[in-house]
Order: structure tokens, then sequence, then C-alpha cells
């Protein structure tokens, strides 16, 4: 059976609304009523707690976090804390994953990885992976997130992905946000992005639409429209 894969870019997006998005879509996939997605996009300041739940890696009071503008959610995604906002490429792929057929929910990850790794290549930035954790790194710092939730179907056998990985772009993101949080619960290690990494310039849309092709490749899309649907 053929699928398409829908894939947009939105610059800003609240949290919220967008957590709200993938899990309407999330219901709409498993049923079979919406084909599969990569949301990419953009958030306001924001700290996310996923499932392993643990506040005393969030170093800012409710007052600290109201003065300074940032959102916290508590959300279902597994990880530790991290932190999203402008200068970040965030990216949520909502695909079906059949039951059987070799499925591989650490393989899963691991692609997402790959994904970053191959787009950062591209730069001749070398990521890497460090065995005891899920994101991607350039040297001892860490320049993209990950952080997933598989869900499992209703309506048929397999699961549908949400939420994805966050890209560091802008320089000093590190100091902007990461330093209200110790990101991933990780101290031994800093954070980094593309523009402290190379000294360039980047722009995040321009970012969003140089990862499709490694998206779309790695996980056996062809084609590379940005805006629309991408067949397999």
């Amino acid at each position: 059976m053929t699928k398409s894969l829908h894939i947009s870019y939105i610059r800003e997006m609240e949290y919220g609304e967008a957590w709200e998005k993938q899990k309407q879509l999330v219901r709409a996939i498993d049923e079979q009523q919406q084909g599969e997605h990569l949301l990419l996009l953009q958030h306001p300041p924001t700290y996310t707690i996923g499932s392993q739940r643990h506040p005393e890696h969030l170093l800012l009071g409710p007052e600290q976090l109201r003065e300074q503008g940032i959102a916290l959610f508590e959300i279902d995604r597994g990880g530790d804390i991290t932190y999203h906002g402008p200068g970040q490429l965030v990216g949520y792929p909502l695909l079906y994953l059949e039951a059987g057929k070799g499925l591989d929910l650490h393989g899963y990850l691991r692609n997402l990885e790959q994904v970053i790794i191959n787009y950062l290549e591209s730069f001749g930035i070398e990521g890497s992976r460090k065995p005891a954790y899920t994101g991607v790194w350039v040297g001892d710092e860490k320049i993209c997130a990950i952080g997933v939730k598989f869900n499992k179907c209703r309506q048929r056998k397999g699961f549908v992905t949400s939420h994805g990985f966050a890209l560091n772009v802008k320089a000093g993101i590190g100091r902007e946000g990461f330093r209200g949080i110790i990101p991933c619960g990780i101290q031994e290690y800093g954070v980094t992005s593309l523009e402290d990494v190379t000294g360039g310039r980047f722009d995040v849309e321009e970012t969003a639409r140089g990862i499709v092709p490694y998206f779309t490749e790695l996980f056996g899309y062809t084609g590379d429209l940005w805006g629309k649907k991408v067949s397999e």
C-alpha cells in the first residue's frame, strides 16, 4: 500500500497547541483518517518534563519561570527535562509502525539520530552518539535532543509515533534556555548549536528544508516536496 507523508513548517506554535495537534493526528492516523505527518516548527520558550519525572532537574521556581516567560509542561514522551525555544528546530514525526515486519522501536530512535548525523555531515560536522544516552552530540556537547512516545494503536496492530527531535540552530541557545535546567539530567556534558559549532549563520526554516531529504531518504519516502505529500 502506498503511504504519503505530509510535511509542514510552522514558524512558531505554542507547545500546548502542538501537543494537542499531535494527539489528534495520532488518533486520525490510527483510524486511517489521516496520512503520516512530519511537523517541523519552533516553540516559544518552554520546558518539558518527560516520563522519567525528575523535578529536581528544573532549577527555576514558578516565579522565575513567570518572570522569564518560560512555559512548563509535564508530558508523555520518554526522557527527562529539556528546553524548546526560538532558534531551535523541533521535528514531530507522526508515523505508523506496523506490528511485525521487523518492528524495532529502538531502531526508530537510532534512525532519528542518523537523520541528524547525516545532515550535520553535509556541513563537515561530525555528529555522534553516546551509548548511555539518546540524542546527537558534537564532541561532548549535545546538539540535538530526542524523546518520543510510541502510541499503541486501537484500530490496528502497531504504534503511531509522536514527539521527536529538537535541533539547536542559533548561537547562544545553551545560555538562553538550558541554563535553567539540567538538560536530560546530564550534568557532565554541555549544549551546543549549529551556529556555535560552525561560526556561521543558519535560518531555522532553511534548516528544516535541509533536513527533509535526509529524513525522507532514511525512512524510505521518495521525493522532496516541501509543504506537499511525499509518497512512499
